[in-house]
């Protein structure tokens, strides 16, 4: 097989699976989930690894950044909107790695492990339904 026309694919093209996987979501939850920014980005960034007590970029795919619905009060001051970070390079990696998945499954299950976040559901709650990475 030439490979010689086959390119990564571009942050573009993984932001076009993640809004369909958001446009996806049944009923109940596309509407809250409407109102997270999804953003996507080639690694993270040394200082929200630090945050999360990380040295290795490539291990982490995806990040909820706010705060859970299930916390949320109408006394809380945003500064700015929830927001879920995917990592265009450790997808990548782990994607490559598994070889078992297409990259819009694995995407949307990243996408939908940060969701679970803004739902309120802690890494133990999603563990608990979903072995994905077992």
């Amino acid at each position: 097989m030439d490979h010689a026309d086959h390119t990564a694919p571009s942050l573009a093209q993984l932001e076009e699976l993640a809004y369909a996987a958001r446009d996806a979501l049944a009923d109940p939850w596309k509407a809250p989930a409407a109102a997270v920014v999804i953003r996507i980005e080639e690694v993270a960034e040394p200082a929200m690894l630090a945050d999360l007590g990380m040295d290795d970029p490539f291990e982490l795919t995806g990040l909820y950044d706010g705060i859970p619905l299930t916390q949320k009060s109408v006394m809380d001051q945003p500064e700015g909107p929830d927001q879920i970070w995917l990592f265009r390079r450790a997808i990548l990696d782990e994607w490559v790695d598994r070889g078992n998945v297409t990259l819009a499954e694995l995407v949307t299950h990243v996408l939908i492990h940060e969701f679970a976040h803004h739902f309120g559901w802690s890494d133990d709650d999603i563990a608990s339904v979903d072995r994905w990475w077992e």
